[in-house]
């Protein structure tokens, strides 16, 4: 995931597999489902506990890497857009706040947040225990990891020795997966895992398709939307594992993760974010109860 982490809608990488390059601009929302439309109204009991200079400046700025579809990536415009966008502006809705957009990479949205220049680090965080250190989590979905191969290349997660596995940069995957797998491949005497870090998931998925890389990992609902837009190319490789809540960040300490988790469990009670999951085909890794730094408290 988001160091668990991403993928932009794929309609561009048609084109890829014909030229072999990567196009790391922003991608198409061609091929998409389409925004729910949900409605949102202002929960007065949420929107109370918001910190005072949040409420007076009216806006809720919001961090985003958006290359990580369907959760968050952008349109043929340039603007975010995805399943976790449309919780957002929801969250900013039920606050009583406009929401606004701060385009970063990665790894530099916590420090926006410590730094105060982003209220609200939305990217696909896997809240754990070493980021709860730096922000507070608000835990709002779940979501495995998922390998794909090559659709008619057999590939297991679980004995990937010696294989080529494109992942993106920063993310869990990057991070603490490949390598964590990698070493126990070597402990056994095996040959390592050839870890093949790229910018974006786009370019991990091309690598596959393209014969660069024998597999990808990736969060769930990100592998599966890559599989699905990227039809006959790609196939599902084992079975989703590892299980985690995505959270979205904010100052620790602040006072804006009880406002967040309010307004989230509002949503969560009047249906809004079940709509909005299920206007995106992400359902499965819904919750019920909206937590706040699940990672030290589970």
């Amino acid at each position: 995931m988001r160091a668990r982490h991403a993928l932009p809608a794929l309609a561009a990488i048609a084109t890829l597999l014909l030229t072999g390059c990567v196009d790391n601009s922003a991608p198409s929302a061609e091929g998409s489902p389409a925004p729910s439309g949900t409605v949102v109204e202002k929960d007065d009991a949420a929107a109370a506990l918001l910190p005072d200079s949040l409420a007076k400046a009216g806006t809720l700025v919001f961090g985003t890497s958006p290359n990580y579809a369907p959760n968050e990536f952008k349109n043929d415009a340039g603007e975010p857009i995805g399943w976790a966008i449309e919780v957002s502006d929801a969250i900013a809705a039920k606050l009583g706040l406009t929401p606004s957009y701060t385009i970063a990479r990665f790894e530099n949205i916590i420090p926006g947040i410590v730094g105060g220049t982003i209220d609200v680090g939305q990217s696909s965080f896997t809240d754990n225990l070493e980021r709860e250190k730096q922000v507070d989590f608000v835990n709002y979905y779940t979501a495995g990891i998922q390998w794909a191969s090559a659709t008619g290349k057999t590939v297991d997660p679980d004995n990937a020795c010696g294989l080529k596995v494109a992942v993106q940069s920063t993310t869990y995957q990057d991070t603490v997966e490949i390598p964590e797998k990698s070493a126990a491949c070597v402990a056994a005497g095996k040959k390592p895992i050839e870890k093949v870090a790229l910018d974006t998931q786009d370019a991990a998925a091309t690598a596959v398709t393209l014969g660069q890389a024998d597999a990808f990992t990736a969060d769930s609902p990100v592998t599966l939307y890559a599989i699905e837009q990227l039809k006959g190319k790609l196939q599902t490789a084992g079975e989703t594992f590892d299980a985690a809540p995505y959270g979205m960040a904010v100052a620790k300490d602040s006072g804006m993760a009880e406002a967040v988790q309010a307004a989230l469990q509002s949503m969560v009670d009047d249906g809004s974010y079940a709509e909005i999951l299920e206007a995106w085909g992400v359902s499965d890794g819904g919750i019920d109860t909206i937590t706040i730094n699940a990672a030290s408290k589970g």
